[in-house]
Order: C-alpha cells, then sequence, then structure tokens
C-alpha cells in the first residue's frame, strides 16, 4: 500500500510542478511553449484553471504526504533502539577495584 501511495505521490508532485511552469508570469515562463492555450480554456485564458488544478494537486497532495506518513508509522512501529541487546556484561567498578589502584 505504501509503496503505490509512494507512486501516487512521484506523479503527483511532476503535475504540480508542470502546473506551475504554465502559468502566466512577468516572464510568462513555460506557457509561451505551450501553444495558444487562450482558446481552450476561455476568454479568461488558462490562469483561473491553472490556479484550481494547482490548488486541488496541492490539497491531494497534501493529504497523500499524510497518509503516507501514517501508513509507513504503522508498518515500521519498532525503532532502533528496541534493536539494541541489553544483555551483554557491564563490568562494574567495586570500591575494592579502586583501593587497589590507588595503592
Amino acid at each position: 500500500m505504501t509503496s503505490t501511495l509512494l507512486v501516487i505521490q512521484v506523479i503527483l508532485a511532476i503535475a504540480i510542478i508542470i502546473t506551475v511552469l504554465l502559468q502566466k508570469s512577468s516572464s510568462i515562463g513555460l506557457g509561451a511553449y505551450s501553444g495558444s492555450n487562450e482558446s481552450m480554456f476561455g476568454a479568461k485564458g488558462p490562469a483561473s484553471f491553472l490556479a484550481k488544478a494547482t490548488f486541488v494537486l496541492a490539497i491531494v497532495f497534501i493529504i497523500n504526504t499524510l497518509a503516507l506518513g501514517y501508513l509507513y508509522n504503522q508498518d515500521k512501529n519498532k525503532s532502533v533502539v528496541d534493536t539494541i541487546s541489553t544483555t551483554t556484561a557491564v563490568p562494574t567498578i567495586t570500591t575494592s577495584d579502586l583501593n587497589k589502584s590507588k595503592k
């Protein structure tokens, strides 16, 4: 399930990048290379359509990110600290050892 959501996450990221780059800016951006967008989207042009598409893609991206985080934490409920073995002998220093080292 997490691998499917991860693939969807990559596709959403690419889609967001494309919609942001196609939007009209002061330097026109990549919208100049996509042909005549104004005739396809109506008199107002692609600005409102691409803005809405970017907003929807961003919301879906955030929801998918939260779902990925939740499912990943459910699958990986063990910590790295849980794998450390505590059965190894730890040397202890007694007062007699300290007295011997002072002499």
